[in-house]
């Protein structure tokens, strides 16, 4: 019994450290280049961040898929989203002007 809690326990703690980790993303330096570059860190940032819950690819898993997430929210909606979080997912995962770049780059998604 001991051995099944302790197990769903280590499980559970690595499903919420996948969905809310991403490490410390303040520390890089944030992309100030051309719209390429940008466009290569927001997707960084997304990779790192985002990834474990919405798929590598956009089309989902514990989160909803992105792949065409621009065409039912606007930059704003989905930036708002990043910061306050929706339904299951904590805002704040990704903040500042990297939530900015990522909302841009998903808008884009259509």
């Amino acid at each position: 019994m001991k051995k099944k809690l302790l197990a769903l326990l280590f499980g559970t703690s690595l499903v919420l450290a996948a969905c809310g980790g991403g490490g410390d993303n303040a520390a890089e330096p944030a992309d100030t280049g051309d719209a390429g570059a940008t466009t290569a860190n927001a997707e960084k940032i997304y990779q790192q961040s985002c990834a474990a819950c919405h798929g590598g690819d956009l089309t989902g898993g514990a989160g909803p898929a992105l792949n065409a997430v621009g065409s039912k929210y606007s930059q704003e909606e989905i930036e708002s989203i990043i910061l306050k979080g929706q339904g299951i997912m904590q805002g704040g995962i990704v903040k500042g002007e990297e939530a900015t770049a990522v909302a841009a780059w998903l808008a884009g998604k259509q």
